[in-house]
């Protein structure tokens, strides 16, 4: 067979294809024609009633080959390997189990009868990526399942179960049991039922799932859901011509749609997303091995921050204990935990089990001596230099060799914090993300000290937590706090300006932010900026506007939603947003004090305003060694930041609109508002005269 990727073996008349491409079977060129060749052999053989096709390792095909994606366009090859898979003139059953997505889905598609595994997911992801299915799958799904179902299941980009797929229709069988024998015993019965092969591209689309008034309502959510997206609708235009024409036809429509929907920005991007979330792994000068063993880990300080990573680590399985000095801390943590597990089961994402072993793993103390056994300790205190020193020289005193000593700082000098420990070498920035237990992104920091061995355990740890690590060294808020100075900045200063701060966040909201960065500091507490920045005032450049506006709410007692006031109102119980002209008012009172020019703002200028800066300092970081590549600074700002994926980031965001356009940007703010904030950084300016993007740059600079 092609590499040895694809085999088969004869049962009792009954022939066993099997995929071994690890690590997650890829359908590859090799796999590809490895089928095409079992294909071939096994219709020669006398004796052969049907056919089982399964796979090898963990899971079933997780999909096509992505790296292909950059290639010459493939969907010709997938759809005449899977004519001859539906063509087949004997049952052919598909044996799925694992993670069964896109491409791997739409192989078993052009089977005739589908088996998975109880407990197996099963989807269709491909608009997360900007495109849509290509080898079939918005031509067979729908003929199985129906236009309105095959549209919800694209849209939502999750996998379903197994026992969803049966009852949805386009799996037949769950077996509790070994698949492969339920497989064989499967085929044996079909055989013995005289059934035939049964093709799903002689099915009909069942016209009831495709009237007019499902398609509107379906365009009208793609349009909420997906903004500034054609992904969705390409789909919509792809399903809906399973209705329309000829199954041939229709996978030739399919094959148009999905070659265009690859050559958008909004591909582009997300697939570049993607592919950066697989790099942030690669670290230069790290050896493989195997990786440390972290049995059980320490968390001191109950907050939020605490008890989410404290969740982190029972989700994984890691015994945790969760220590604070005040037993009036340890019980809020205490609460705070289970009420978050007991929305978790309310909202179905955990079983009663799951909730009752996690907090299980989970135990509390107020000595440091519960600490003495574990091989990962994390600081999650509030952001004040001495007390994180004083914590880890007692962390450096109880904590056994060889153990992680993590802080969760988002803006200290960890160098500093290092030192005040004998073993600098083991001292390293975990910062995680609020709220810890849900958000994907890991800041690891490495300080000057910090071997290489630790930082290795820090990405294993981050690949047991299921959070995707980004490698920064240390400064003034790594990667993405250092980034963000300059984006809040100017969101504040424009509220001085007269701008309202419904009008800033509708602004970056419209753009695809996740949310607007003055709603941000209203759910985060207007309080931590004001704390941060005061600690860090000599820091922060001589400019008496700088940050005025959280000062100026923070003294009117304002501090966001926790307060039920701060750039907007709120009322008990609802974050909804309320504009409120009580806030107004501080604000131009206090813009006046300053002497801050009022003048109208227009959606353009506000973008421009925001996101130039930010991503100016995001070239700036390049150019230090902070970050190791463009890529890592894109996955902290889609994972971390709440950045849109579909515009790829901040650094693919920059090529899209042209560095000549981000430096000419920053030198008209210049001109405006003076050199303080809107030098070019010297990167830029030297890509924008070589006439070069920083992915010309990235490629010759790779880590």
């Amino acid at each position: 067979m092609s590499q040895d990727v694809v085999s088969f073996s004869v049962e009792d008349g009954i022939a066993v294809v099997t995929i071994c491409n690890p690590p997650v079977n890829v359908i590859s060129a090799a796999v590809r024609a490895g089928l095409s060749e079992a294909l071939t052999k096994i219709g020669s053989l006398d004796g052969v009633r049907a056919v089982v096709l399964t796979a090898e390792g963990s899971t079933f095909c997780s999909g096509a080959d992505i790296g292909e994606f950059s290639g010459p366009p493939r969907e010709a090859e997938y759809r005449d390997l899977f004519r001859r898979l539906e063509q087949f003139p004997r049952p052919l059953l598909a044996a799925l189990y694992g993670t069964v997505l896109g491409g791997g889905l739409e192989l078993s598609l052009a089977c005739h009868y589908r088996i998975a595994a109880a407990g197996s997911r099963l989807g269709l992801p491909e608009l997360t990526l900007g495109i849509i299915p290509g080898a079939g799958g918005t031509q067979r799904m729908p003929r199985l399942i129906g236009l309105e179902q095959t549209l919800e299941l694209l849209f939502s980009g999750r996998p379903v179960d197994a026992a969803r797929a049966l009852e949805l229709g386009f799996v037949d069988q769950v077996s509790e049991g070994p698949l492969r024998e339920a497989a064989l015993a499967y085929a044996r019965a079909v055989v013995a039922a005289g059934k035939g092969p049964r093709r799903t591209c002689d099915r009909a689309v069942d016209p009831a799932t495709a009237t007019p008034q499902i398609i509107e309502r379906l365009k009208e959510k793609a349009k909420r859901q997906f903004p500034h997206r054609v992904a969705p609708f390409s789909a919509i235009e792809a399903v809906s011509a399973a209705l329309t024409e000829p199954f041939e036809q229709g996978l030739r429509t399919e094959e148009q749609i999905a070659n265009r929907s690859k050559a958008t920005v909004e591909a582009k991007a997300q697939i570049h997303v993607f592919f950066a979330e697989r790099e942030t792994r690669k670290i230069p000068g790290l050896a493989p091995g195997a990786p440390r063993a972290i049995r059980r880990a320490g968390i001191v300080g109950a907050g939020t921050m605490g008890g989410g990573i404290a969740m982190s680590f029972a989700n994984a399985g890691v015994p945790v204990t969760l220590l604070d000095a005040s037993e009036d801390a340890l019980e809020r943590g205490r609460k705070s935990i289970a009420d978050l597990y007991a929305s978790m089961l309310k909202r179905g994402r955990i079983s009663e089990r799951q909730r009752d072993e996690r907090l299980a793993l989970i135990s509390d103390a107020r000595d440091y001596e519960a600490l003495r056994d574990a091989d990962v300790l994390v600081e999650a205190v509030f952001e004040q230099m001495q007390l994180k020193r004083e914590i880890f020289a007692r962390l450096d005193s109880i904590a056994k060799a060889g153990a992680i000593l993590a802080t969760n700082t988002s803006t200290l000098d960890i160098n500093e914090i290092a030192a005040a420990t004998g073993r600098p070498q083991d001292v390293i920035g975990l910062h995680f993300f609020s709220p810890a237990h849900v958000m994907p992104l890991l800041e690891v920091v490495r300080a000057e000290a910090t071997s290489l061995q630790t930082i290795g355990a820090a990405m294993d740890l981050a690949k047991r937590l299921r959070k995707t690590p980004v490698l920064a060294k240390v400064c003034y808020g790594f990667i993405g706090n250092r980034m963000m100075e300059g984006y809040a900045r100017e969101a504040q200063r424009m509220v001085l300006e007269g701008a309202t701060p419904r009008q800033v966040d509708s602004a970056l909201e419209n753009f695809g932010m996740a949310m607007g960065i003055l709603a941000v500091f209203d759910m985060a507490g207007i309080d931590v900026g004001v704390n941060v920045h005061k600690s860090n005032a000599d820091k922060y450049p001589p400019d008496p506007t700088y940050y005025q506006a959280d000062l100026a709410l923070h003294a009117a007692g304002r501090l966001g939603q926790k307060s039920g006031m701060g750039y907007y109102k709120y009322l008990p119980g609802d974050r909804t947003r309320h504009d409120d002209p009580e806030a107004l008012a501080i604000l131009r009172g206090h813009a006046a004090a300053l002497g801050v020019p009022q003048r109208r703002h227009g959606e353009e200028e506000m973008l421009e305003r925001c996101l130039f800066p930010l991503m100016n300092e995001g070239l700036r970081i390049l150019e230090e060694g902070v970050a190791l590549r463009a890529g890592d600074i894109d996955v902290v700002w889609t994972s971390g930041y709440g950045f849109p994926r579909y515009r790829g980031g901040p650094m693919f965001y920059a090529d899209t609109i042209g560095l000549k356009t981000l430096r000419d940007g920053m030198l008209k703010y210049r001109q405006q508002f003076g050199p303080l904030h809107w030098e070019p950084a010297p990167l830029l300016s030297r890509l924008v005269e070589e006439g070069r993007t920083l992915a010309d740059w990235s490629r010759e600079h790779r880590a």
